[in-house]
């Protein structure tokens, strides 16, 4: 049974379903059709991946299905917000994505300014919400909230 309080609930499943927005579209885009994602990612006239290395069909599909893999995990995060479940889930997120999120802030030549900062703002967001949802998590529950012992 969970101790958190509704609006906890709602804040948690509310950035849980934030965090599975990329691994939903990543992974599916990026297993579908790796070619694709490598030239025109992010689908808005951009090519992101491509601008930064060489095209491997491997690797493209690997990531997609590692992210598909996330959102299986965020899913039933959402669906069951187990305290346990929950808080395995945003450390493990919180532990990929701030290499991620150094090698793009590495790696940004070539970008427009718009690009670079749409890229590296979405990156940062995944850095710092699943820290702040852990925050959420780590909350002592109220009296009022605690379990019959």
């Amino acid at each position: 049974m969970s101790t958190w309080s509704d609006g906890e609930r709602r804040v948690l499943r509310g950035g849980i379903a934030v965090l599975a927005v990329t691994p939903a579209f990543v992974g599916l885009w990026a297993t579908v059709s790796p070619r694709g994602f490598y030239d025109d990612f992010p689908g808005v006239g951009g090519a992101w991946v491509a601008m930064v290395g060489a095209y491997d069909e491997h690797l493209v599909r690997d990531v997609g299905a590692l992210y598909l893999g996330t959102l299986v995990l965020l899913a039933l995060t959402w669906l069951w917000l187990e305290r346990r479940l929950v808080q395995a889930a945003l450390v493990s997120y919180a532990v990929a994505a701030p290499p991620h999120l150094v090698y793009h802030v590495t790696a940004l030549d070539g970008f427009s300014l718009g690009d670079a900062v749409a890229e590296i703002a979405g990156l940062t967001l995944n850095v710092v919400l699943p820290l702040v949802l852990l925050a959420v998590t780590a909350r002592s529950p109220s009296p009022s909230r605690r379990p019959p012992t």
